[in-house]
């Protein structure tokens, strides 16, 4: 049966529409602010494809749609580091997203102050509340239905040291909500805040 009410494509013979909906139908999108090192110095790169993956062993993944030179340090070094994009650092990271050339030193040209790791020997973006230390545990190249291989890699790499700042702990619970917190959302280039008055609760059935 045939709904006149929606919209249908099959994303391999293309979308027809003026930008890819997929980004903007999966959103908000957390963003994966990765920074690595590498032999040409500190890289820093943010990533829409990214989540965390598990609890025990604690495990996030960020997805790259090239071969790009925070894959190259990840690749190399087997380390990472996620670093949380809050409100107000919202521009900075918008500037690492940039084209660089390898060696040039995002952090630096983004007017952020890097701060060395307690774990990893990847630094930390200092103005962010929030970063994880990341030891790599796989890069699986992924393929398409066919089994060929896909332009995209998945890096998953297991967390082994998470700072937080001392303000967004209230009782000993982390306060999602006072970190201000932004993701992707829509089209190329719309993004949201996670606010004190989007918050709603509901207990897990038993």
């Amino acid at each position: 049966m045939i709904d006149d009410d929606r919209y249908f494509y099959q994303p391999d013979k293309g979308h027809g529409l003026p930008h890819d909906p997929l980004n903007a139908i999966v959103a908000p999108r957390p963003i994966g602010w990765i920074s690595t090192l590498g032999e040409g110095g500190v890289n820093l790169a943010p990533y829409s494809f990214f989540n965390a993956l598990g609890y025990t062993p604690p495990l996030i993944g960020f997805s790259s749609t090239a071969p790009k030179h925070t894959l190259r340090n990840a690749r190399a070094s087997g380390e990472f580091v996620w670093n949380l994009v809050t409100f107000d650092l919202a521009q900075a990271m918008n500037r690492t997203a940039a084209s660089f050339e390898y060696g040039e030193d995002e952090l630096a040209l983004a007017g952020l102050t890097a701060v060395q790791s307690r774990i990893v020997s990847v630094p930390r973006v200092a103005e962010s509340p929030v970063q994880f230390e990341c030891r790599v545990t796989e890069i699986v190249t992924l393929r398409d239905l066919n089994g060929d291989p896909t332009v995209n890699t998945l890096v998953v790499g297991q967390v082994v040291g998470v700072h937080i700042a001392r303000r967004l702990l209230r009782d000993g619970i982390f306060d999602t909500f006072a970190t201000d917190t932004i993701m992707r959302a829509g089209g190329p280039t719309a993004y949201a805040r996670l606010l004190p008055q989007s918050r709603f609760d509901m207990l897990r059935p038993a």
